[in-house]
């Protein structure tokens, strides 16, 4: 997969994971990342999939009608990416976090719901609830931080809120943050996702 990997400068630190969203890359998600998470090694991935031309991490069948099968094969690629990624760049598998925003996000949360803890913590910006029907893995340990907006024409509150139920029922510690704008990212949304990162616990 095409990537892009930044050793940090603070082995305390995690290693951020980054999940663009639709039409971005490997670059988008550093800027982000380095605010959130000063000293930290990045890994910026490239979805696998274009629709118009635009990268993505799984095709979908219309706005906001996922195409599971395809979501779930790319899920699973993903894995076995970040298997070989710790594997040649030596970062430590076991402390992860997720940054995804919207379809980055969607893929994100599903690696959560197949694999538990294969991030220690995740920062989900305006996700979706990336499959029904599929019980997740059990994810005591794993806190998430999910950034909605209440105008988000994309996200609804509803699905905002099942995903949430969604995730504490498996056991993961979420922290919910609402924001007044629409689908798009905040310096606010921002701010509060570091404050909590800040917050979380990586011995």
């Amino acid at each position: 997969m095409i990537h892009i990997f930044r050793q940090g400068s603070d082995s305390s630190k995690p290693t951020l994971v980054l999940f663009h969203g639709t039409g971005g890359n490997e670059h988008d998600m550093l800027p982000l990342a380095e605010m959130l998470s000063p000293g930290s090694s990045l890994l910026g991935i490239r979805g696998n999939v274009l629709e118009n031309g635009m990268p993505r991490f799984f095709r979908r069948l219309s706005e906001g009608v996922f195409d599971e099968a395809d979501l779930v094969a790319r899920t699973h690629e993903l894995k076995a990416f970040l298997d070989e990624a710790a594997a040649k760049y030596g970062f430590d598998p076991a402390r992860l976090t997720a940054v995804g925003y919207s379809n980055g996000a969607n893929i994100a949360g599903s690696l959560l719901m197949h694999y538990g803890n294969l991030f220690s913590s995740a920062v989900l910006l305006h996700p979706m609830v990336p499959l029904r029907g599929l019980t997740p893995q059990p994810l005591g340990g794993v806190s998430v931080f999910i950034g909605a907006g209440v105008n988000d024409p994309l996200v609804s509150v509803a699905e905002t809120k099942e995903l949430h139920e969604m995730l504490a029922s498996a056991g993961a510690d979420v922290t919910l943050h609402w924001s007044s704008q629409g689908h798009r990212l905040s310096a606010a949304e921002a701010e509060a996702a570091k404050d909590w990162l800040d917050g979380q616990s990586f011995n």
